[in-house]
């Protein structure tokens, strides 16, 4: 059996050595993101390699001057397409076979291999660095976990290189459990800010092509979610998030990861204000002494209403130079400030990435134009506004894995775009569930989020009474705001046999409402990217949205005489927002379910057929990335 040569350059990781890994010269399209397990032996190294997309495992054994494939390898035969060549490995029961490769010849093996563990990279590759104070499935309180959780994952599978750092957040509960696979990197740094040196850890681990880099520090180790507990935002959150920003910035030149560093060429995309920081440290405390000259940094802006302000005396602990103040300065305007001796002075952490930054991103079109307004910018719209030719706006995918009507786990019935009979079904099983009478022809709406002024659910309240005289039906599942949870009960005491509200949140239950929902309602007052409505339209539910942010950007206006009578759009949008509109809106959605099947039908198939796949997102972060590289550092 031919050997295949594939040249490699042994490394090995200091902070693990019984661990070696391989760093791939230019001859061969080997990427370290295929590498997932390697094990030591006499006769040399065994390493696993497998593939995102066709779910194989080969294994080779290295020795110093190349591989060659190894575990009993066999030719089982030939076919018309070629030699099977049939990999298997050692059990305690015996012998498995783990995975095959087709060839026109044993010559040819070495290219079928380089070709299947071939990452999907478009063009040229990153070692891209994420920062989030969440990430799914370690941490999350809403959209910024959903994306920093899948965003990396899309990315590797594309070829980059991809770290996430994020708080490591323990407690002593159970849900610790999830952090068992990250494993401490031995290694401790110390950082230098409020005024003292912090000693901090990472912890690592290897999951899905991604390095997912925990900062571990005690202020991370207390009850309640990332941000706060049951009694309010935690006081020292601006001393956590600075100590992640510092760490972030260590992490790519001190973690050898693999048996090596990410190095200072890095793409670092930072998340809201809780990592804002880190386009001002690499400005100011390491290109100033040649550090990251060639690094780069992109803003991801979910969420603008929460910038990290805080007062203009916190400036010194944040271990910047002081001839860096002007970067976060902040004055509140005159009607802002809470008495007539208030100067307003404070420091903004999400202005000093907006000045610093090379590139400015939101999570839809839509979003990025409503920052550039009075109305959305919260104050940094003129600032936004100046720095408008480098911001951008890319939708959010979702995990299509998780989300599909045809496998769902949390749904009584599957169906999928060429089958709907499912639907119907899921309708029935959940009118049943709940407690409402089965009826198939009576229009179901549900809405599930938060209740808060930011989703609208003062509209909701308002048109209820007006609503509930219809021949409807309305699930509502969320908490929050503990007037409008009494609220939703004593609408549900109200209406017995069209109204239930669920209070709290949960799972499953969101999923059953998705899938047996006629019409999701969506009237929040800004909304950046918005997920419900992707799940809907997966789901064939059809949302009915205000017109704003991403869900302008998602849900196109139904118009029935478009492409000569078929019809087009996927749902309704309604703008401005109040009652009157949105019952307006909602009363057509619903005369165009009760009369209007095929209409109805094709607004279910149009939505379905929506690409709101992460690695659609994925390649358009890559394009953002080349604009990126193409210039000089913004702050040089």
């Amino acid at each position: 059996m031919e050997a295949l040569q594939i040249s490699c350059t042994v490394v090995t990781c200091k902070s693990s050595p019984t661990t070696t890994t391989f760093k791939p010269r230019s001859s061969t399209s080997l990427k370290r993101s295929n590498i997932f397990g390697v094990t030591n032996s006499s006769n040399g190294v065994l390493l696993s390699l497998k593939t995102s997309i066709t779910d194989r495992e080969i294994r080779f054994r290295c020795y110093q001057d190349g591989f060659s494939i190894s575990d009993a390898e066999e030719i089982d035969g030939k076919d018309k397409d070629g030699i099977f060549m049939t990999y298997k490995k050692k059990t305690d029961s015996g012998v498995s076979k783990i995975g095959e490769v087709i060839a026109e010849s044993v010559a040819d093996v070495g290219e079928a291999i380089e070709e299947l563990v071939k990452p999907k990279a478009a063009g040229e590759t990153y070692s891209i660095v994420v920062v989030s104070s969440e990430a799914v499935p370690y941490s999350k309180t809403g959209g910024l976990g959903d994306v920093c959780g899948s965003l990396p994952i899309a990315l590797a599978a594309r070829g980059h290189r991809v770290m996430v750092v994020s708080p490591r957040y323990v407690n002593g509960s159970a849900s610790d459990k999830i952090y068992k696979g990250a494993l401490d990197a031995q290694c401790r740094i110390k950082i230098p800010c409020f005024e003292a040196e912090h000693e901090v850890a990472f912890f690592h681990e290897y999951r899905a092509g991604v390095d997912w880099v925990f900062v571990d520090h005690p202020s991370y180790h207390r009850p309640g979610n990332p941000y706060g507990d049951q009694f309010g935002a935690y006081g020292d959150n601006q001393f956590r998030f600075t100590l992640l920003s510092h760490a972030a910035c260590e992490a790519p030149l001190v973690l050898p990861l693999g048996g090596f560093t990410y190095g200072e060429k890095c793409m670092f995309l930072v998340n809201d204000w809780h990592a804002s920081l880190v386009p001002v440290l690499l400005a100011s405390k390491y290109r100033p002494y040649g550090v990251y000259k060639d690094a780069r940094s992109i803003l991801a802006i979910h969420n603008l209403a929460h910038q990290g302000v805080e007062p203009a005396s916190t400036y010194k602990n944040f271990g910047l130079p002081a001839e860096w103040h002007g970067a976060l300065e902040w004055v509140f305007p005159t009607w802002a400030r809470t008495h007539a001796l208030d100067t307003g002075e404070a420091v903004n952490i999400m202005k000093g990435a907006i000045v610093t930054a090379d590139r400015i991103l939101t999570v839809s079109k839509g979003y990025a134009w409503e920052i550039t307004t009075v109305e959305g910018g919260y104050g940094l719209d003129g600032l936004i506004s100046s720095r408008e030719s480098v911001l951008d706006g890319i939708t959010n995918g979702i995990d299509v894995d998780e989300w599909n009507p045809s496998s769902d786990v949390h749904i009584p019935f599957h169906y999928s775009i060429d089958d709907l009979s499912g639907k119907q079904e899921c309708k029935a099983a959940l009118q049943k569930e709940l407690g409402l009478p089965v009826r198939p022809d009576v229009p179901l709406i549900g809405f599930i989020g938060r209740l808060d002024y930011q989703k609208g659910i003062d509209m909701i309240e308002a048109a209820m009474p007006e609503l509930m005289m219809d021949d409807v039906q309305f699930i509502m599942l969320g908490s929050g705001n503990a007037r409008m949870e009494d609220w939703m009960k004593a609408t549900e005491a109200a209406y017995k046999d069209k109204y239930r509200g669920w209070v709290g949140f949960n799972v499953p239950i969101s999923h059953r409402i998705t899938a047996g929902a006629d019409i999701l309602l969506m009237p929040s007052r800004f909304e950046p990217c918005g997920l419900n409505q992707l799940y809907a339209m997966r789901y064939g539910t059809i949302p009915v949205v205000h017109c704003t942010g991403g869900l302008r950007d998602t849900v196109e206006n139904f118009d029935p005489f478009a492409n000569e009578g078929s019809g087009k759009g996927t749902g309704w949008t309604f703008s401005p927002l109040a009652k009157d509109p949105m019952l307006g809106v909602l009363r057509i959605a619903m005369d165009t379910y009760r009369k209007h099947k095929d209409s109805w039908k094709g607004l279910m198939k149009r939505g379905m057929e929506q690409d709101f796949t992460w690695d659609k997102a994925a390649a358009q972060y890559e394009q953002v990335f080349k604009w990126a590289f193409m210039d000089p550092p913004y702050v040089k």
